[in-house]
């Protein structure tokens, strides 16, 4: 099959993915895979991605086989003599004829094979992993690189070869994903990537996803889908919340026009609207994202975990218990996570109503850490942060948690959404100072006590810091930092407070101060719960401030 036949048939399977017609995308696919590159490329893309919905072992699993034999196909459409001798012939000013059409496009899909590879091991959100996966994909980068000075060498083949659009696109999806996603790493991983020859230069990034998603190419959706990832979820789970949905919102329009009931489009389109505070309009999309396919009910989990949210932004804890029931039930992605959500909702709920549902919040607690997940070896973060919080529901005198919704709201960072509904944050408020007031008035106080009552201060400032009420926010939050040496259990609490302490002095406009206090949770604290994110979400943090703490080694880095 020849190039331009193999991108027109990948462009109708895509066609088909988007119009949920997965099964037919795969089949289309399937019978030239070991013969053609984008074949090859186009069936794993879909493995690796249902893989990434999913975090299912066995979907894993098939995927990375998929990719092996993915990279078997590229390679031997690859020219023999290897990209660097090729490109010594392009510096030495050698016809370009040396590397055929073809050539280039097997570099290219190779290349993104190689970073597909790499993306499976980027789930785990571990610093380990991050290095792990650097090393993996420092072959696909330096693929990328050299495709680029083709790119930029061979640009009036573009009016030439109706193929090379194609090429142009894949190598701005390659290099901006590269850098927008070395640009989230922290800076003492970053230190290790620039040695081993990487850059993360975001807005570099971000403008060659733009380019990409303007291009009309093959990999136009790619492009696309990278950047409402980064808008969508990175920047919230990983960085300060503040991603650009006006700019996702522009990104999905034409794929809304074209694709008007497929479920990617109607899924970030929920999305959209549920970080805006739009919740009534974002569960509506979810629930028409439901019911647009029944092929793929990994998407349908997607949309259970995303309308839990919805529902428990809005204190509807009924609901969101239904759909905490429905992952638990029906997803393996994270059984931990979803029982310690579920016995969390179920915790906001009267006493009389949880047993009406049947259920045993106690039990319920208890079974968290008998599902945790070992990936590679090591554990997830956020389910060893579950494990730990249920522990004390393990004696035979369990001691309950006070608002463990509200805290693993917080844990995804979910107070800067529903923030954006200061109604929503005032009804928050008022459970927490319920909290805090049964906490004082415990006339037999547990060894958890003091951590609770700091629970209760983390979020009641995050509460008052979104209603603008900045100097009850920095007393909450300075009374947590003071009780450090008191806190037994919840070794968190004290650098993500400060953390947030350093945002409240940003948000008063005072950056100085704020960079001091994000400095000191990144410098003199280790070795607690979910430090890896929030690692990521101070690099994030003094980006936004200009810091040139977070882009340069400790050796420049004031103290």
């Amino acid at each position: 099959m020849d190039l331009e036949t193999a991108l027109k048939e990948c462009s109708s399977a895509l066609d088909l993915f988007l119009n949920n017609r997965f099964a037919d995308a795969l089949a289309l696919l399937k019978p030239w895979k070991t013969q053609s590159m984008y074949h090859a490329m186009g069936y794993s893309s879909i493995l690796v991605m249902q893989a990434g919905m999913t975090f299912d072992p066995k979907d894993m699993d098939a995927a990375m086989t998929s990719l092996r034999e993915s990279l078997e196909t590229c390679q031997r459409f690859r020219k023999k003599t290897g990209i660097v001798e090729t490109l010594t012939n392009l510096w030495y000013k050698q016809p370009i004829e040396n590397l055929t059409e073809e050539e280039m496009h097997a570099e290219l899909c190779y290349a993104e094979v190689l970073l597909q590879k790499a993306s499976l091991t980027f789930l785990d959100e571990s610093v380990i992993a991050f290095i792990k996966g650097g090393m993996k994909i420092r072959n696909s980068y330096q693929i990328y690189k050299d495709c680029q000075a083709m790119a930029n060498v061979t640009k009036d083949l573009e009016k030439q070869r109706s193929t090379h659009i194609h090429f142009r696109g894949g190598v701005s999806m390659g290099i901006g994903s590269f850098n927008l996603m070395l640009s989230l790493l922290p800076s003492r991983v970053l230190r290790l990537m620039e040695f081993l020859g990487f850059s993360g230069d975001r807005e570099l990034g971000l403008s060659e996803l733009r380019q990409g998603a303007a291009s009309n190419s093959l990999r136009s959706i790619l492009s696309t889908l990278t950047l409402l990832m980064f808008h969508l979820y990175i920047t919230v789970i990983l960085g300060t919340g503040e991603g650009n949905l006006t700019e996702s919102e522009a990104l999905l329009q034409p794929y809304k026009e074209k694709f008007p009931n497929g479920a990617l489009i109607l899924f970030y389109t929920a999305r959209i609207a549920l970080l805006k505070g739009n919740f009534t309009f974002a569960q509506e999309k979810f629930l028409a994202c439901i019911a647009a396919q029944e092929e793929w009910r990994q998407i349908h989990h997607l949309c259970y975990w995303e309308l839990m949210w919805a529902y428990s932004f809005e204190l509807n804890w009924r609901e969101a218990y239904r759909y905490a029931d429905l992952l638990c039930k029906e997803s393996k992605w994270s059984q931990a996570v979803y029982m310690f959500q579920k016995a969390a909702i179920l915790c906001m709920l009267p006493e009389e109503e949880v047993a009406q549902l049947g259920e045993n919040v106690v039990e319920l607690f208890r079974q968290v850490d008998g599902l945790r997940l070992r990936i590679a070896g090591k554990s997830i973060p956020t389910e060893k942060f579950a494990a730990k919080k249920a522990e004390r529901y393990s004696s035979p005198t369990p001691v309950k948690l006070v608002v463990p919704a509200l805290e693993m709201m917080y844990v995804w960072n979910g107070f800067t959404v529903v923030g954006k509904r200061p109604e929503l944050t005032e009804r928050i408020l008022t459970i927490l100072e319920k909290a805090e007031e049964q906490l004082r008035e415990d006339p037999n106080p547990s060894e958890y006590h003091l951590d609770d009552h700091c629970v209760v201060q983390l979020l009641k400032g995050l509460c008052l810091r979104q209603l603008g009420r900045l100097i009850q926010a920095e007393l909450c939050f300075n009374h947590v930092i003071a009780s450090e040496s008191d806190i037994k259990h919840d070794n968190y609490l004290v650098p993500f407070t400060m953390y947030e302490l350093g945002l409240l002095h940003k948000q008063k406009g005072d950056i100085n101060k704020a960079i001091t206090v994000i400095e000191n949770a990144k410098l003199n604290y280790k070795n607690y719960n979910m430090e890896s994110r929030l690692h990521f979400r101070i690099h994030a943090a003094l980006n936004t401030m200009g810091s040139f703490a977070a882009k340069l080694p400790p050796s420049r880095t004031p103290a």
